[in-house]
């Protein structure tokens, strides 16, 4: 299974998408399309846990740290997935 990234754009919900769904009567949502986790899903299913954090100290150019911290809350973790997107486009290299 190859993964897909997504912009923070295309993940956004309007409010007003939002406002519509939360009207929604839970009986009229349509579950068809998602299959039913049964115990057998289980039985077969392999737990993954995410690989661990550690805690570094890093030097980056001024500019690039201004700019990922103006884009807000959880810079960090931005700087880390852009470079987790750079080492899974190359891991294999």
């Amino acid at each position: 299974m190859s993964t897909v990234r997504k912009s923070l754009d295309e993940l956004s919900v309007s409010k007003k998408r939002l406002k519509e769904l939360s009207g929604k009567a839970e009986e009229s949502i349509d579950y068809s399309d998602i299959p039913e986790l049964d115990a057998d899903f289980f039985e077969h299913a392999d737990l993954v846990y995410p690989p661990g954090k550690q805690s570094v100290t890093i030097r980056l150019d001024s500019d690039v740290l201004a700019w990922m911290k103006a884009q807000g809350k959880g810079y960090q973790s931005r700087i880390n997935a852009v470079l987790r997107a750079y080492y899974e486009a190359h891991r294999h290299d």
